[in-house]
This record gives C-alpha cells, sequence and structure tokens, in this order.
C-alpha cells in the first residue's frame, strides 16, 4: 500500500482490507474516529504503538499524556503540524520512508 491508496481510502471512508492493526489505527485517526483509533493502542506497549498514542494524545489536546507516550517510543515530543506527523506516521507504517520523529530520546 502507497500514502497516496492509503489516504484516498480516507478519502472514500473504506478502510483497506489487510492493513496491520497500526495503520487501522491511523486510519480510524483519519476519518476522525479517536476512541476507536484509541482502543487499538491503547493496550500496546511496543514503541511503534506508543508512536500513534503519543500522536492520539497530542491531538485530543492532552499534551502531558502525549510527553510520556513519545518517552515511551523513545522519540521527542513531535513539534510538526497535526497533519504533517499524520503523513509521516502513514509513511512509516507503509514502510515508505523512516518515520521523521525517530529520534535517540536520551539526547533530549
Amino acid at each position: 500500500m502507497t500514502v497516496s491508496e492509503f489516504i484516498l481510502s480516507l478519502e472514500a471512508k473504506q478502510m483497506p482490507s489487510g492493513i496491520s492493526p497500526e495503520l487501522s489505527a491511523l486510519w480510524y485517526a483519519g476519518v476522525n474516529e479517536w476512541d476507536r483509533a484509541h482502543e487499538l493502542v491503547q493496550n500496546e506497549t511496543d514503541a511503534d504503538n506508543a508512536k500513534i498514542h503519543a500522536y492520539l494524545h497530542r491531538l485530543e489536546g492532552d499534551l502531558p499524556n502525549a510527553r510520556y507516550w513519545y518517552a515511551k517510543a523513545g522519540i521527542h515530543p513531535s513539534v510538526l503540524a497535526f497533519q504533517d506527523e499524520f503523513n509521516d506516521l502513514i509513511a512509516y507504517f507503509t514502510g515508505k520512508t523512516s518515520c521523521i520523529m525517530i529520534d535517540d530520546f536520551d539526547d533530549f
């Protein structure tokens, strides 16, 4: 799946079949179903899910919780525009590019 195909699926409001749980969470976030997106990541503790979890809490305005999840992901809190962070996460989870937010959190 390409980033463009994913974006088109959001516009069509049709989730692609066979996508990863991480992309599913991003898909729900992209169609403004924050609760469903959060349900998919809230019990996952790996760094990849933490990236999405951080984004979701930043999106809702819960910055202390977002910072916690960015730390769990081992990355700096994002200063990107929401849409830019969202697009970067899509690119990362479709395997098209490295997540530009990846960094050694200890250097922050």
